[in-house]
């Protein structure tokens, strides 16, 4: 639900989205302060960095043409930007390559087009690493995006600009993706919220490298980023769905609607990267309030997987599908590719028998805050420093895997600041195709108080 707020900087898509149905505002009005906000904080943030104004102010007047008092467009009049890697008819799409930045694809991908459908006003795009392939945004086509809370730091990757461009105010809704933490990671780091979808709900046609097309990346996902809970859930029901005649998307309803009523597991284990204890901590002491609203919360338990081997998959398969085309690139043989595929299915069979018990699981998103700007190459010699201590940077990846190799949903909550001011949060695990059970746990989170 709408929380009815009417300042436009901090209201919510759906806010946004109701001020307008109402006549309260208009559509171009909405979209004109977006920009004016856009103009005023994009500066050194370096967030949008595509501007599509002209269009956007035409979308805007056209929603506002045929705009009706009970018009059932979810995000009526909403202005928002996208991540640049979503293709959106006439704007570059280069993923931060120099030999894409002329590149401009002709089609809208399927998520855009249904987005625009719903009534949202696409102002531009926000910025990316080069080839999605950092917890940075940071490529030569663009330069650098800063986190809005600290300018020596990064907003996070790979959806970092679409997180900088919602902490700051810039705008409500963001469209991002994920294949290893690039929606939760940046989500955490600008606290804000974030979902990775469950894989293969949401079209993939049209997030691709530039000027290929073929079948959906393994693990790859297109999901929302925004300013609250309720956002994230209207805005996947808008994007999510097949693009074949032939099947309906269908999934469950949310498990409960109580907080109390939750199964939650709050994640622990040795195999998993150590965690910063600023991190850590008001994990537990959400896991604390849920105990006194009478949820279940279970820190440990038998039958989880083996994390460690599971890691090991989940690299092999994600290197697969990131390298492939490159020209170092050392393909695996087919069987040890369908061998990888056996080992996902058998994993989700585990996930799907544990969650019989289980509702969810609590873990973080990331093992540190928002780390420093680094321009090291080479992973291999990077850190974050976790309680003092340096642990090597793509162990990180744990994280991201977490849900990612099974392809489970997973929804970024915002949770408290370190003592430097600095957002955290954590993530929230649900079974496969159970979306709307995080999504809906997520936005109980918020009207309870329990999110930053």
């Amino acid at each position: 639900m709408a929380s009815g707020n009417t300042n436009l900087e901090t209201a919510t898509a759906l806010d946004t989205a109701a001020l307008v149905r109402s006549g309260q505002i208009s559509a171009v009005e909405a979209c004109e302060a977006a920009i004016e906000r856009i103009e005023a904080k994009n500066g050194p943030l370096n967030a949008v960095v595509v501007k599509d104004y002209d269009r956007a102010r035409a979308a805007a007047k056209a929603v506002d043409e045929s705009r009706t008092a009970d018009d059932a467009r979810p995000i009526l009049g909403v202005p928002m930007t996208v991540k640049e890697a979503n293709d959106v008819a006439g704007l570059p799409t280069t993923w931060g390559f120099e030999m894409f930045a002329n590149f401009q694809p002709q089609e809208d991908s399927p998520p855009i087009a249904r987005l625009k459908a719903a009534g949202a006003v696409i102002l531009g795009k926000t910025n990316v690493p080069v080839a999605l392939a950092d917890w940075q945004s940071v490529n030569p086509v663009y330069g650098r995006t800063v986190n809005p809370y600290d300018h020596s730091r990064t907003p996070g990757g790979s959806s970092g600009g679409s997180a900088a461009a919602l902490a700051s105010g810039m705008v409500p809704l963001e469209l991002g993706s994920d294949i290893g933490g690039s929606i939760r990671f940046p989500s955490d780091f600008c606290g804000v919220w974030g979902h990775k979808p469950t894989y293969g709900i949401v079209p993939l046609k049209g997030h691709n490298v530039p000027g290929t097309d073929g079948v959906d990346v393994p693990l790859a996902v297109v999901g929302p980023m925004a300013r609250s809970a309720a956002d994230l859930k209207a805005a996947l029901e808008v994007v999510a769905g097949s693009l074949n005649t032939g099947w309906k998307l269908d999934l469950p309803a949310a498990r409960h609607s109580a907080l109390k009523a939750f199964r939650v597991l709050v994640l622990s284990a040795d195999d998993m990267p150590p965690v910063d204890d600023e991190v850590a901590a008001p994990i537990e002491t959400l896991a604390g309030a849920l105990e006194k609203l009478g949820a279940t919360v279970i820190r440990k338990v038998h039958g989880l997987p083996d994390f460690a081997s599971v890691h090991e998959d989940y690299l092999r398969l994600l290197n697969t599908a990131i390298m492939r085309g490159t020209p170092d690139a050392r393909p695996i043989d087919a069987h040890t590719y369908m061998n990888l595929l056996d080992a996902q299915l058998n994993l989700q069979r585990q996930w799907a028998n544990f969650f019989r018990d289980i509702d969810l699981v609590l873990s973080p998103a990331f093992s540190t805050a928002a780390f420093p700007h680094t321009d090291e190459p080479d992973w291999s010699k990077r850190s974050v420093i976790v309680n003092g201590q340096a642990v090597p940077y793509a162990t990180q990846l744990m994280w991201a895997g977490l849900a990612t190799f099974p392809g489970l949903p997973s929804t970024a909550v915002p949770l408290a600041r370190t003592s430097e001011g600095l957002p955290t949060g954590m993530q929230v695990v649900g079974n496969l195709y159970e979306d709307r059970t995080t999504l809906a746990f997520a936005e109980l989170l918020q009207a309870e108080g329990l999110s930053a």
